[in-house]
């Protein structure tokens, strides 16, 4: 089974023209980011909660094998809300694919451009399309009819004052949000599913790897999920030159480890490796066009453009 098959395919087919003379016709539709995307728009709104590059989130509710917990794992209860066009959300899409979910948990996908979350307000956000043929991938909101994100957490929670962002994994029994935080919602994907996934022997956060693989994960999202959005919003040129410095260190430090083994973490494929893909995968024709993260592309690091292009194609 293809792995970040629909996913990195359908989303980022239209990135790689170098690595792959053609693409699926559905690849060649979606245009992520820089081209169905408006970048510059959204991005001068996202600044605006960038101080550590990414928003705080708010619902941490948690999906159990338990089948008393509060939130157990059914087959059909769930359903997520993304962007192709937002790195956290394709992290989650990612492992729901990889690991063989689609028939258990549903998912939409909002339009990859801002608009207006509510009339007569000039809040701007994640919206969903009108209809099925206003962008191609997109479609409205198939469980509650909502206009926005913003519409379902205020539906979830009426007096919540914080972002409206993506990811959002939704309770369709409870009718609320369950939890909106990327990291912890691909943790529920990878383990608390097995009963009902197609790939449940895949595990992305094996026990004997699991210190080494928080480890990682701390420093590649201050200095390179976090790192390119603190470099393309540095507020001085101070700011500006130290993001970038460490952001480059840390792909060095990247190539480095991929000299000498296949993975982040050695051998296998875990979430570390899927958590740097995401911002992998958009740094030659995102980040380093538009945020000037542009001291090196991608493609000129010989170990991490092979391993990108190996996650791109992966199957299990």
């Amino acid at each position: 089974m293809l792995a970040v098959m629909a996913y990195s395919r359908t989303v980022f087919g239209s990135l790689l023209p170098r690595w792959q003379s053609t693409q699926p016709a559905v690849a060649r539709r979606i245009f992520i980011l820089n081209r169905v995307f408006d970048l510059k728009m959204n991005t001068r709104h996202m600044a605006q909660s960038v101080a550590s590059a990414k928003p705080p989130t708010s619902f941490h509710g948690f999906i159990s094998r338990d089948p008393n917990a509060s939130f157990p794992a059914e087959p059909g209860r769930y359903h997520l809300y993304i962007s192709y066009a937002c790195p956290w959300a394709s992290r989650c899409f990612t492992v729901l694919k990889i690991k063989g979910l689609e028939e258990v948990i549903s998912f939409s996908v909002v339009r990859s451009k801002w608009g207006k979350t509510k009339e007569g307000e000039d809040h701007s956000g994640w919206v969903f399309p009108a209809s099925d043929t206003e962008e191609s991938g997109a479609h409205p909101d198939p469980l509650n009819g909502a206009r926005s994100i913003r519409a379902l957490y205020e539906l979830a929670s009426p007096d919540y004052a914080g972002k409206f962002s993506v990811p959002v994994l939704w309770d369709k029994k409870l009718k609320t949000i369950v939890n909106n935080e990327s990291s912890e919602i691909i943790r529920m994907f990878n383990s608390e599913f097995n009963d009902l996934a197609m790939n449940a022997e895949l595990d992305l956060y094996p026990s004997h790897l699991r210190s080494q693989i928080d480890e990682i994960n701390e420093w590649v999202l201050d200095r390179i999920n976090s790192g390119v959005y603190k470099s393309g919003f540095a507020k001085s040129q101070e700011d500006y030159n130290e993001a970038v410095k460490k952001l480059f260190e840390a792909l060095d430090r990247c190539e480095d480890i991929l000299g000498k083994q296949r993975y982040l973490c050695g051998s296998m494929l875990t979430e570390a490796d899927i958590r740097l893909f995401v911002t992998l995968i958009r740094f030659d024709e995102v980040y380093a066009v538009h945020f000037k993260c542009n001291r090196k592309m991608v493609r000129e690091y010989p170990n991490l453009f092979n391993y990108t292009k190996e996650i791109y194609q992966f199957r299990k």
